[in-house]
């Protein structure tokens, strides 16, 4: 008795095992055939499309395709098919140690199948494409127990033709493998998703888009570099005013950067780098400028009111405007600035904090410093001719090397 298995044409996956005797005939194959398929069994083909003409050529472990007279269609993926043994008492057969009733029709999960998606190969095995996610369209498509009627949809290799992108379907194949998503830098996860929602593949939905939400809140917080700024410059009309209020751009280096007029009220540009930059007639009001570096930059007219400057160097910056508009700190925060060197002739300081700050050789001629905290304040070398410092607090201040005397008027109210 020789024992062989036999498919559907075109097909590998529920194959069936049909015994003959030595001496049998190819009618009896056939008939046996037709009854084991329900089809009305014609023609035998090989796993290369040659036609069996005599029974006596079957071997045991033979592998053949059953045709209704159709011409030889090639299996999906042909796979070499294990030597097996079968349990007459049990109706039981085993393959490489797996084991499956032979009157179920079920076949073991080493079914491969290749998907041709764009023009790009994907091979996987039909239980990755239909357990993760049993209500999609792949699911649907591979967990029916027929083959046949996919068939057009397939190129000359038997691999099922998908028209979409093959791009977006490697993170989809690769979650079905073992259920998490990585995406490569650089990977849309937009487009994931589009593929993803493609496929109805709704748990890896859920979580693509509660990825997206997250990557969006990440990138509300991230601080704009110089680069995107100059972007910004560029698509700005000259006419037109660039608002950066309450933009973050801490840590970020605009030395040098011609930003005159743009609006940082509220933006956070702590221990930023401004040295250089020409930031006249920007307005910075209550902008969180602690720490940052600023020397050498242009200032005329700035708006800084209630501006925290904790900690920043100003080392020889430029405030004075020669047409007489006068930067204003008005109630800004500068413990321990230092404003070295800087001109700043009739800058407005009202009540502005300056504890601990150096204003060595700083030029305040009519500078506003009424009711300002200069405790501890370093004024050496100053100018201070006219400067208004009616109220100020100027315990320990130090007015060494003056280059005007200050007088009583100037500090009594």
């Amino acid at each position: 008795m020789k024992r062989f298995l036999i498919f559907r044409n075109g097909c590998s996956t529920d194959g069936k095992i049909v015994g003959v005797s030595d001496a049998g005939k190819l009618d009896s194959v056939l008939a046996e055939a037709a009854k084991k398929l329900e089809i009305n069994a014609r023609v035998l083909y090989n796993h290369i499309g040659a036609v069996l003409d005599d029974a006596s050529l079957i071997r045991d472990d033979d592998i053949y395709y059953v045709s209704e007279g159709e011409p030889f269609r090639s299996p999906l993926k042909p796979t070499a098919v294990p030597p097996v043994t079968v349990d007459d008492n049990n109706d039981r057969t085993s393959v490489k140690g797996h084991t499956r009733n032979l009157s179920s029709g079920t076949t073991p999960c080493t079914e491969w199948i290749t998907l041709n998606v764009g023009g790009k190969d994907f091979t996987t095995t039909r239980s990755t494409l239909t357990q993760q996610d049993p209500d999609s369209m792949l699911a649907r498509m591979f967990s029916g127990e027929k083959c046949v009627s996919w068939q057009s949809s397939v190129d000359e290799t038997g691999a099922y033709l998908i028209d979409r992108s093959p791009h977006y379907f490697e993170p989809i194949i690769n979650y079905l493998r073992h259920g998490r998503i990585v995406l490569d830098k650089g990977m849309s996860a937009e487009g994931v998703l589009e593929e993803a929602k493609f496929y109805g593949f709704r748990s890896m939905i859920d979580h693509l888009e509660e990825y997206i939400e997250k990557n969006q809140k990440a990138d509300d917080n991230t601080p704009i570099t110089r680069r995107e700024l100059v972007l910004r410059l560029l698509a700005t009309p000259t006419d037109k005013e660039l608002r950066c209020q309450g933009m973050d751009f801490t840590g970020a280096n605009l030395s040098k950067l011609d930003l005159r007029y743009i609006n940082f009220k509220y933006a956070i540009l702590k221990n930023s780098n401004l040295a250089g930059a020409n930031l006249s007639y920007c307005n910075f009001e209550r902008a969180d400028l602690s720490h940052t570096k600023m020397d050498s930059a242009n200032l005329l007219g700035a708006k800084m009111l209630c501006a925290n400057l904790e900690g920043a160097s100003l080392r020889g910056c430029n405030f004075e405007d020669p047409a007489g508009s006068r930067a204003n700190m008005e109630g800004a925060l500068m413990k321990n600035v230092d404003l070295e060197g800087s001109h700043m002739a009739g800058v407005n300081l009202r009540v502005a904090t300056l504890k601990n700050a150096n204003l060595q050789n700083c030029d305040l001629r009519g500078a506003v410093l009424a009711g300002s905290d200069l405790e501890n304040c370093d004024l050496s070398g100053c100018d201070l001719q006219e400067a208004n410092l009616r109220g100020a607090n100027l315990k320990g201040a130090a007015f060494e090397l003056m280059l005007n005397p200050l007088h009583m008027a100037q500090t009594v109210r």
